[in-house]
């Protein structure tokens, strides 16, 4: 029963993390800046901690079952 909410945030997470870092490379790759008005290495770079910090919160989720 308490699994269930820890499977739910698990895959929000893992969803969110990956979704964020698919679309933080392919706005590199493009040579489109990944936030708007700001430095495009310093928000590429915050970007991938951000999606890193998701997918390693996912891991800990689905291993908490």
């Amino acid at each position: 029963m308490e699994s269930g909410p820890a499977i739910f945030a698990g895959m929000v997470f893992a969803l969110f993390g990956a979704g964020l870092l698919a679309w933080t490379g392919l706005r590199l790759r493009r040579g489109e800046p990944v936030a708007g008005g700001v430095n495009r290495v310093a928000s590429a770079a915050v970007a991938s901690v951000a999606a890193t910090v998701a997918l390693a919160l996912a891991a800990y989720c689905l291993t908490r079952l």
